[in-house]
């Protein structure tokens, strides 16, 4: 689907457009403008925590250890929520590519007994964590207009997953996700299992395997405690969460004085290593090993 773009003279030429759409009409139009032009990185580093908090649900990681496709092919299940997401981002949930994307993952969830407090429950994470992520380090905090038009995309997106009992508000969801979490957050060792792995996934896109060890405690400064305890993670000593997220902070300083992108950050065009040679969206999910 081709949105429209502004003339992009400024930095704030996207922000400035999408304060005049219709935040539930234009809720399509302002998540591709937002995540594709001013977050692509943030989008995408929000949403890979949105997933890891799915790890501290002790109820859910046994089937997710069961199934093998977090531990055995970590980087293929990666890569393929990325391109999923991004083709119905990209294309629109009604387009034929964005229809052919949520049949695919509509497809892959049907295999497995999911509880739809648990569907419910990562919903509100893609929802929430990218608002709290651009909060605390974007380089602008999302404007009401796009927190409007995140909880209405996730909210369609909900009702073409089937999933019931989807809150009517913003807040609502917020405190499901809140609730949710104080009841269903504790250790267990398919938690820990399952973490693992994909905590070492985020690791090597940034740095060789011999310097993990010393990675590892800038990945713990960035969960909270509850969600460390679940996944059995130690807690960072409070000086390194101080300067891992003055870091983050400091980068979106310097962002905003970057010339603004004039071109969108599409995810299904991004290189994949489990896609050396182009993708399908029929290939997508578990069944490739």
């Amino acid at each position: 689907m081709a949105y429209p773009v502004p003339e992009i003279t400024s930095r704030y030429s996207i922000r400035d457009y999408i304060l005049t759409l219709d935040p539930v009409k234009d809720h399509q139009q302002i998540c591709y403008l937002s995540s594709c032009y001013d977050f692509p990185w943030d989008f995408t580093r929000a949403l890979e925590f949105a997933l890891f908090r799915t790890f501290g649900v002790a109820k859910g990681t046994p089937l997710l250890q069961q199934t093998g496709e977090f531990i055995r092919r970590t980087r293929k299940r990666y890569d393929d929520t990325v391109l999923i997401l991004g083709e119905i981002l990209e294309n629109g949930y009604d387009s034929p590519r964005g229809k052919a994307a949520l049949r695919r993952m509509n497809q892959q969830h049907a295999r497995y007994s999911i509880g739809n407090d648990e569907y419910l429950y990562t919903l509100s994470t893609f929802v929430l964590e990218p608002i709290r992520w651009m909060e605390r380090f974007g380089w602008r905090p999302y404007t009401n207009h796009e927190k409007t038009a995140a909880f209405t995309y996730w909210l369609e997106m909900g009702k073409r997953m089937n999933i019931r009992d989807l809150p009517n508000t913003l807040e609502e969801m917020e405190r499901f996700n809140v609730q949710f979490e104080r009841e269903h957050f504790r250790y267990t060792p398919s938690n820990e299992a399952i973490a693992t792995p994909t905590r070492d996934l985020l690791l090597s896109m940034y740095l060789p395997r011999w310097l993990w060890p010393v990675g590892k405690p800038f990945v713990y400064a960035l969960i909270d405690e509850p969600l460390l305890r679940a996944v059995g993670f130690p807690n960072p000593p409070a000086w390194l969460r101080r300067v891992v997220e003055g870091g983050l902070r400091l980068k979106a300083r310097i962002q905003r004085l970057w010339a603004p992108r004039k071109r969108p950050y599409l995810f299904t065009a991004a290189r994949y290593p489990s896609y050396p040679g182009g993708y399908q969206i029929e290939q997508l999910g578990a069944d490739r090993g």
